[in-house]
Parts: structure tokens; C-alpha cells; sequence
């Protein structure tokens, strides 16, 4: 599946996110460990925001400017609703550029649909955007090895890909960057989240 298909398929659903039912603490915790590896409190970025703004919340709540950016036309759509003093983007981000340097990235249970030979350069294109002492954390399919697959769980087939442990911490050394954290917060699922930090300059 192409990134454009994974939009339309979460046009599709943004009712699991919106629902009364959804669990809004949902990746909340992990990004509060996560914000306390920096002291930088500027410009923010969400890969794969969707459209609850939960992530929204906690990084304006502490002191951030967040921007967004989705493949889903509806996702953006009901964040701009949500938000609309914020600027969201409605992009492929295999193809999308960052506008600016961030302190903090977040890429939530989405880097996951790319396709699999596009999770090293869109992981790459986005360590590259981090300000030196910014972090970065993503989830991540938690296997040993590579792999891709098809899933229709939540109703429409939708693909996941990993690069395996050992390729994303790859990636992020490749990219002159640290894993501060890596941890299996679902276990015995296996959803995995890495905590990735560029260093800070020496003064």
C-alpha cells in the first residue's frame, strides 16, 4: 500500500479517535519521559497527528508551538477544527520537507505505515530536523528483523512495516544521534517506542 492509500483508509476511521471511547492517555506517559531529556521548549512537530490533539495538549501545555502534519484528509481536517490557531499540513511525509528545525518530535503509532524501504530516510529526514538537544520519539513494530505486513483490525486493510531493532538504532547512530530510551510499553505486544536525542552542541 502507498502512503496515499493508508489516508484514505483513516479517512475512513477517524471515529476511533474522536469516540468517547478512546483512550486519551493513550502514548501520554511515554511522551512525558520523553520531554524530560530537554530543557528546549520551542517549535514542535507531530508525524501523524490524526485528530483528537491529545499530543497537541501536552506539548502546548508545556510551552511548545506544535505543528502537524497527516497523510488523512479528514485527520487534518478535524484538527484544524480543533486547532485552528495551529498550523497542520496535509502531506505524504516521504515526500513532505520540514519547514524549520524542532525541539521535539513525535511520530506515535504512524512512521509504522511507511513503506519499508522509506523508514530510513524519512527517520533520517527527520533526525536531520532536530535542533541540537532535541528529541525525537517514535513507535515501532518490535521485532528482531524487517518485516511488513497487512492488517485490517481496525476495518480497512491497512500496511505496517519495521525495520527491527537492530535498524533503527542503525538509523539513529547513522544520523550522529543517541538512543536515550527503548522500551516494550505494551509487552507481551509487541509495540515498541525509542526515545532519540540529538546532541547538544559544546560550547
Amino acid at each position: 500500500m502507498q502512503p496515499e492509500q493508508i489516508g484514505q483508509a483513516y479517512d475512513q476511521i477517524t471515529h476511533l479517535w474522536t469516540s468517547s471511547q478512546f483512550n486519551a492517555e493513550n502514548g501520554i506517559a511515554q511522551h512525558l519521559r520523553a520531554l524530560a531529556f530537554t530543557d528546549l521548549r520551542g517549535a514542535a512537530l507531530d508525524v501523524g497527528c490524526g485528530c483528537n490533539g491529545r499530543f497537541e495538549a501536552l506539548l502546548l501545555e508545556k510551552g511548545f508551538s506544535p505543528e502537524g502534519v497527516d497523510i488523512s484528509t479528514r485527520m487534518i481536517e478535524l484538527a484544524r477544527e480543533r486547532y485552528p490557531e495551529l498550523t497542520f499540513y496535509h502531506a505524504d511525509i516521504c515526500h513532505w520537507q520540514p519547514p524549520r528545525q524542532y525541539d521535539f518530535i513525535t511520530a506515535w503509532d504512524s512512521l509504522w505505515h511507511l513503506p519499508l524501504h522509506q523508514q530510513a530516510p524519512v527517520m533520517e529526514k527527520l533526525f536531520a530536523a532536530l535542533n541540537p538537544g532535541g528529541v525525537c520519539i517514535f513507535s515501532a513494530g518490535g521485532l528482531d528483523k524487517p518485516d511488513e505486513h497487512h492488517d485490517a483490525f481496525m476495518g480497512p486493510e491497512v500496511y505496517y512495516s519495521t525495520l527491527g531493532i537492530p535498524g533503527f538504532l542503525k538509523v539513529i547512530d547513522e544520523a550522529g544521534c543517541i538512543c536515550k530510551h527503548l522500551e516494550f510499553d505494551q509487552h507481551p505486544e509487541l509495540h515498541l517506542y525509542f526515545i532519540v536525542q540529538r546532541p547538544a552542541e559544546v560550547k
